[in-house]
């Protein structure tokens, strides 16, 4: 089963270990229920409920802690963190938002040098705590290489702390904080950890009007030693980029959980409402938004999933990751988005009802893609490897799936975070030339039509200084990895050539609607104008194929998970 189902769990996991704690996992929310969930949504109550039977559950000791910190058989294991990621955001944004500010908090401390400080967290994480990032601050926003937050040395060789930091979850409550600063002396970059009960800590409020503590924090000649630092100098600075690359992977696992949850319920909705002396799933324009929902849900979690493949297996020699890890924050968030909009479209009115998930949902979902910095900040991220990606492939091993019990140990020992431009890919044409279906051939052809309008008429030296024209690129370029990785791993979920070539219809609308996009830019030349019209095509219809997809897919969810008593 590709979507999660907590009332059908049968998902495969690496030991019997990580099957009995999300079981319990799900076994807590369906026992709490639709209606508390929702009465503390409302009521912005801060999940200590959650908390407690994590502690009591060793959920983050056991998600957290590598291997050689904690028990016997403990792990850092991606494709465990994501699962539980999915499965949380099924219930809500809050209780996911806990475990991802914690998983960011830890991080800084796994990937540093002080290994008395590790032992320390990793018995702070049996001891059921939860932790903070302390990085984003309230004038300098995404901007990371400001910080107001300082290390000033002591006679005695050590520090007090002085500064604010801005949107730390989980700062109320959090055993550490890993606060990125800098030393007030020499302007060098340093990780230090602090305790939230701490007198010289404050807690000044929650910057957001939420059920989630998303707090503004104010050190005040907070006492530190070397025994608090992590990592200092250019380290510090690379320990904090990977920190993000690691943890804000999270953030598309967590919409594809809240995703799934409201595809449910949608469905379910229409399909038992009669309107015009006929169900709402009757209508023709409902059934083609319920499908490119559930087609644009499933492409999200074939994409993530395989990303996760390329995060696990990631070496000094292989960073294909990163490509892949800032498009599972910033692609699969943003379809997310467009999921949700088209389930709202089908349910109308019903999706503000205080009643249902939906109501958390359609408030929540646009949180993810804004959670570190915006969508800009990772396309950015991302055109650095289009050229190498479209133009330049390399030879690698095959990946095949990542879903063993091991440790990834990589991940705290990444490296220096430099020569992004360097990195190079396999060819994508491996994956797009393995399928032979109407669509993907059709998109083959926009892939081929993009590459023509880079090498005849790319960017000029004022447009490549032009985020808003390099972004439209952006997205045709993301759509191209966002394919590749959907068909390398739909044979490992036995995924259908119809359901393949459904998935491939709405991506042909979606190239040629940013193609489109090129088309209109005010900087586009006539020749770039010329070239983006090529890229513009309309997916080859199938009345047989769309009917299958919609019955033995879509329409067959329904009634399969409800959280109603």
């Amino acid at each position: 089963m590709l979507l999660l189902n907590p009332l059908n769990h049968k998902r495969t996991y690496a030991d019997p270990k990580t099957r009995e704690m999300m079981q319990k996992v799900i076994d807590f929310f369906e026992t709490k229920g639709l209606e508390k969930i929702k009465a503390d949504w409302h009521d912005k109550v801060w999940n200590h409920d959650f908390v407690e039977f994590m502690q009591e559950n060793q959920v983050l000791a056991t998600l957290m802690t590598p291997a050689g910190y904690g028990a016997e058989d403990s792990r850092w294991d991606t494709t465990r963190n994501t699962a539980f990621a999915e499965i949380a955001g099924f219930y809500g944004f809050t209780y996911w938002y806990t475990f991802q500010v914690s998983m960011l908090g830890v991080c800084p401390v796994w990937m540093g040098d002080n290994e008395a400080l590790k032992h320390k967290t990793a018995k702070l994480l049996e001891e059921g705590g939860v932790f903070a990032f302390g990085l984003s601050e309230k004038e300098h926003g995404a901007d990371i290489y400001s910080s107001e937050m300082e290390l000033h040395a002591q006679q005695d060789g050590n520090y007090l702390a002085k500064g604010h930091k801005y949107y730390i979850g989980n700062g109320n409550e959090a055993a550490i904080t890993s606060m990125f600063g800098k030393q007030a002396e020499s302007g060098e970059y340093v990780f230090f950890a602090t305790d939230s009960k701490h007198e010289t800590y404050e807690c000044v409020k929650n910057t957001v009007n939420e059920q989630n503590y998303v707090a503004e924090i104010a050190l005040h000649d907070y006492p530190i030693s070397d025994e608090d630092i992590m990592e200092r100098g250019p380290k510090a600075w690379d320990n904090m980029l990977n920190t993000i690359n690691v943890c804000k992977f999270n953030l598309g696992w967590c919409s594809i959980g809240m995703g799934t949850h409201v595809l449910y319920e949608a469905l379910d909705h229409a399909a038992n409402r009669k309107l015009y002396g006929g169900y709402v799933t009757d209508f023709p324009h409902v059934r083609q938004m319920l499908t490119d929902a559930y087609c644009r849900l499933v492409a999200m979690r074939l994409f993530a999933d395989r990303a996760t493949d390329y995060m696990r297996s990631a070496s000094a020699e292989d960073r294909r990751y990163l490509l892949y890890n800032p498009m599972v924050k910033m692609k699969v968030t943003t379809q997310g988005e467009e999921v949700v909009r088209l389930l709202h479209e089908v349910i109308a009115a019903k999706g503000f009802e205080k009643e249902p998930f939906f109501e958390v949902v359609a408030h929540e979902i646009g949180m993810l893609p804004k959670l570190e910095g915006t969508v800009h900040v990772n396309m950015a991220l991302v055109v650095k490897f289009m050229k190498n990606f479209l133009f330049a492939p390399t030879e690698y091993p095959e990946i095949g799936k990542q879903n063993d019990a091991a440790d990834d140990s990589f991940l705290f020992d990444q490296g220096p975070t430099r020569g992004l431009g360097k990195i190079s890919f396999h060819a994508y044409r491996l994956a797009y030339d393995a399928v032979d279906l109407p669509n993907v051939n059709l998109f083959k052809e926009q892939i081929e039509a993009f590459r023509q309008l880079l090498v005849q008429a790319g960017p000029d030296e004022s447009q490549s200084k032009d985020i808003d024209y390099l972004l439209a690129l952006g997205e045709c370029f993301c759509l191209i990895a966002y394919g590749q990785l959907i068909l390398e791993n739909a044979p490992h979920f036995a995924v259908e050539d119809a359901l393949l070539d459904q998935i491939f219809d709405f991506k042909v609308r979606d190239m040629s609607r940013y193609a489109l996009n090129i088309y209109s830019k005010p900087s586009s030349s006539a020749e770039q104008k010329r070239l983006a019209l090529e890229i513009i095509r309309a997916p080859i219809a199938d009345a047989e194929r769309f009917d299958k997809i919609w019955h033995e897919h879509v329409y067959a969810l329904k009634g399969r998970y409800s959280s109603e008593p």
